[in-house]
């Protein structure tokens, strides 16, 4: 049975209190708190002791997405108190410039593969190198961001190659045009389930699915995930007679 949660963000965009009751009702596994937007972090941050979590077998924190250089002493200073709980958290990439400062997050680092409108990030190679200068820094697998750089889902398989024993989280949704999350459509879940067999089990799957206006809805979302994660879905090669 997989570890499936959603993001705070899907359910109630920078109210993270009203998504927690949301979710409250459905006893879910797992959850990613998320600051996505530079001042939603400093007040998350600082509820995070009195938020009752305790139903919970994995949380992450999702750090905000975009700031400039000039803040990242500040970004890493709040979220040091994060990574002191033990709580893992979600870094995108092009938003990382000095990379020996976050080396003290160790593993509970989990850097997430990007969508096209990131410069960096968006594939097993741009990777490669931040890796490199974290050793111990985990991934975090957006097969949604991994499906509109490469609709074919190759770089999917490529990242999840190169990537798969630092693998600690999986983003689930599908993306817009616009690169916002949407729910999950049957052909997102024809594709995700190519590439389900790469995904152990064990893995936290946390949903992105934007359903704070009414999009779907959180049980239809679940299911939907559910599918697109089960590997005997793949289709086999065909036998020779």
């Amino acid at each position: 049975m997989r570890l499936l949660g959603f993001s705070t963000g899907a359910i109630a965009r920078s109210n993270f209190r009203s998504a927690l009751e949301t979710l409250r009702a459905f006893r879910l596994p797992a959850i990613e708190l998320s600051a996505l937007r530079l001042p939603e972090l400093e007040p998350l941050v600082m509820a995070l002791p009195e938020l009752d979590l305790a139903g919970y077998e994995f949380v992450s924190f999702h750090a905000p997405s975009r700031f400039q250089p000039s803040d990242e002493a500040w970004v890493i200073k709040q979220l040091v108190a994060v990574v002191e709980r033990g709580v893992p958290v979600v870094v995108h990439p092009d938003v990382i410039t000095n990379p020996s400062a976050w080396q003290g997050f160790g593993e509970l680092l989990l850097i997430e593969n990007m969508d096209k409108r990131k410069a960096v990030g968006r594939t097993a190679r741009d990777l490669e190198g931040l890796f490199a200068s974290l050793p111990e820094a985990r991934f975090c697998f957006d097969i949604a961001h991994a499906r509109q750089v490469d609709p074919t889902m190759i770089e999917a398989r490529f990242l999840l190659d190169a990537c798969g024993d630092r693998l600690a989280e999986i983003h689930i949704s599908e993306l817009n045009t616009r690169s916002q999350h949407e729910p999950i459509s049957a052909c997102a879940i024809a594709d995700y389930q190519s590439v389900a067999d790469l995904i152990p089990e064990n893995v936290p799957i946390i949903l992105e699915t934007l359903i704070d206006e009414g999009q779907s809805d959180i049980a239809t979302e679940l299911d939907r995930a559910r599918r697109a994660l089960d590997e005997s879905q793949v289709l086999q090669p065909a036998l020779g007679n």
